[in-house]
């Protein structure tokens, strides 16, 4: 019943107790007390509402940044990925397999604004030793919900 539960919650986080017990065909009391229980166990960590934030005026830019890092003797990754975490800039931060090892979404006014992260805080901490910016260009789905909507592409037609 708990991952049935927290499916539904990522799905839409303002379902009402009553909604899910509903659906799940239990009561809305078994709900919030296996939601108090998954807070409890740290299985629901938060609740947070999906913003397509480019349907603003206010600027809002986002890079996926890639960081090779020389892990601490005894801590591995541990260290470095909690002084990244501690960035206001920073939306998340990942272990990776594969040509580098930590990836880290940053977000900022303008695409400077990152790039000056970037190059004065990231890639100056001692165990990072190369930075790769990726700028995301456009949001098309984030965390399961689809921020397009039959828009059309914005950037023109080439006639030739």
């Amino acid at each position: 019943m708990k991952y049935k539960i927290l499916k539904l919650l990522a799905r839409n986080a303002r379902y009402t107790s009553e909604e899910i017990a509903t659906m799940l065909d239990i009561t809305p009391a078994e709900v919030d007390g296996t939601i108090k229980e998954l807070e409890a166990d740290g299985l629901l960590r938060g609740y947070k509402a999906v913003v397509d934030w480019e349907k603003l005026d206010n600027f809002y830019a986002s890079a996926i940044v890639e960081l090779n890092v020389v892990p601490k003797a005894g801590l591995g990754f541990e260290e470095v990925a909690k002084k990244i975490m501690g960035y206001r800039e920073v939306e998340s931060v990942y272990l990776m397999s594969g040509s580098y090892d930590l990836n880290v979404v940053v977000k900022g006014k303008t695409l400077q604004d990152i790039a000056w992260f970037v190059a004065k805080e990231l890639a100056t901490i001692d165990s990072v030793t190369s930075t790769t910016t990726h700028f995301v260009m456009r949001r098309y789905k984030e965390l399961d919900v689809e921020l397009v909507s039959g828009d059309e592409d914005d950037r023109g037609q080439l006639f030739v």
